[in-house]
């Protein structure tokens, strides 16, 4: 079983850039796939990105790409999510979760643990 805690969220102007974590506990961390994944008022969650158990693969949603990167510290037990370019549309709250599934998964049924989400802001 794994617990996650999610920080860095916050309030930043268009263009902006924020780094969110990913904290986990449990020794097994690196038995998972880590997801991130958003929820803007009113909309349902989407998948934002992930990366796998070693960190050598990642997959992120067309959305995001080219402006937001993932990367993982197993020995620091954390998971970042690095946000460039940020827009207004970005604004949600954000969480990570823990997926034990082969693969990038990319569907939020996939992931087992949730972290409790962090704020994320940008304003025009």
């Amino acid at each position: 079983q794994v617990q996650l805690v999610e920080s860095g969220g916050g309030l930043v102007q268009a263009g902006g850039s924020l780094r969110l974590s990913c904290a986990a506990s449990g020794r097994t961390f690196s038995s998972y796939t880590i997801g991130w994944f958003r929820q803007a008022p009113g909309k349902e969650r989407e998948f934002v990105t992930a990366i796998t158990r070693s960190g050598g693969t990642t997959y992120s949603s067309d959305s995001v790409k080219g402006r937001f990167t993932v990367s993982r510290d197993n020995a620091k037990n954390t998971v970042y999510l690095q946000m460039n370019s940020l827009k207004p549309e970005d604004t949600a709250v954000y969480y990570c979760a823990a997926s034990t599934k082969v693969g990038v998964p990319y569907r939020s049924y996939e992931y087992g643990y949730w972290g409790q989400g962090t704020q994320v802001t940008v304003s025009s």
